[in-house]
């Protein structure tokens, strides 16, 4: 699995986590259920990726969250309720449009048999964030089944992390070429202590002519590739999952989904009209047990200056930006060329124009 850095493209000047990935966000977990099958002569190209938040139960014990929507042709489930309480209490589960409402019901179902039950709750909300992977799956909202679903759940390690057409990474696109999952991190240092950000993106947005690899605009060099018989080149969207260890508050959570936006528009992204760029972000500093006492005291950084001088939450805003345009790169480079409905095609970067693009400049 090639990965940007492979190319000598470090974006950036903070460092890695040991994987380059969200988990290294500790306890932080990823799992993909791939679908790439015919059935009845139909092309199925989809997918559920889960994201666990923390080694724990979330049912048992929250983080704090917050969503930024950039562009919302799209749709994030539990968006009302992580605005009005700022916690993420469920597992993230990303998938095709089209497969939003199957993924929530086995969701639940999961939750349910997984601890709520036990816990005396009778009825759960959950994330599902979706991207449309029409142009290649044919299947329209038929192809997952709630195996597909336990298995990603029940699949999601620590560790290195599949990028490219995997899990609901499987049909999409990024700026006409394969697109899908990407994953990146950065250190960052705040009064001493080291902590981590970490973000995992499903991209499916991005014009060509826009494509930018490290400031050089590679769309404009390789114009050729282009995916047939698609009505509006560039159209899409894009799920950002920014995680930290750093112990912020909702509020900030939401500071720091905000520069998230700022390393997709370093990639070429503009957020297009019908495009849905929706980014969460949560913080494991702080785990919140459930039904505890009427008042608990947390940890948290503050902003404005500091002793050191600078704010401390200048680097960890740094961090999310560098990490998500990484992650854009690794979606890339990662993908591989894929067929689907109707003839479609979207084909891979490749990879000997693109090395020599990039030590042309």
């Amino acid at each position: 699995m090639a990965r940007i850095r492979d190319f000598g493209v470090t974006p950036g000047y903070l460092s890695t986590g040991q994987y380059n990935a969200i988990t290294d966000v500790a306890g932080v977990r990823v799992g993909h259920t791939t679908i790439s099958r015919e059935v009845n002569g139909v092309p199925w190209r989809t997918g559920v990726t889960a994201i666990w938040p923390h080694a724990g139960n979330p049912l048992r014990e929250s983080v704090y969250a917050a969503i930024f929507c950039l562009n919302g042709l799209g749709e994030m489930t539990a968006r009302s309720l992580i605005d009005e309480w700022g916690l993420l209490s469920f597992p993230l589960l990303l998938t095709g449009t089209n497969h939003v409402g199957i993924v929530y019901h086995w969701g639940l179902q999961y939750l349910f048999e997984h601890g709520a039950s036990e816990m005396g709750m009778t009825s759960l909300i959950t994330l599902v964030a979706e991207c449309d992977d029409s142009y290649l799956d044919g299947s329209r909202g038929l192809a997952v089944t709630c195996e597909d679903v336990y298995a990603a759940l029940d699949s999601a390690t620590g560790g290195p992390v599949t990028e490219g057409c995997v899990g609901s990474g499987t049909g999409m696109q990024l700026f006409d070429f394969k697109g899908g999952i990407g994953t990146s991190s950065r250190l960052v240092q705040v009064a001493g202590k080291t902590y981590t950000v970490g973000v995992l993106v499903m991209t499916n947005f991005g014009e060509r002519r826009e494509l930018r690899i490290d400031g050089i605009p590679a769309g404009r060099e390789i114009r050729d590739l282009m995916p047939p018989s698609i009505d509006q080149p560039g159209e899409g969207s894009c799920i950002v999952v920014v995680a930290t260890d750093a112990p912020l508050n909702a509020r900030q959570c939401k500071r720091l989904a905000k520069r998230a936006a700022l390393g997709l528009a370093r990639t070429g992204s503009t957020a297009r009209d019908m495009s849905g760029e929706i980014i969460v972000a949560f913080a494991t500093g702080n785990l919140l047990p459930y039904g505890t006492n009427a008042e608990l005291s947390v940890r948290m950084i503050l902003e404005g200056p500091s002793d050191h001088g600078a704010s401390p939450l200048n680097e960890l805003f740094t961090g999310a930006i560098e990490a998500t345009e990484e992650a854009v790169y690794n979606a890339l480079v990662a993908a591989v060329t894929t067929d689907g409905v109707d003839g479609h095609v979207l084909y891979a970067i490749p990879h000997d124009r693109l090395r020599a693009l990039l030590r042309r400049s």
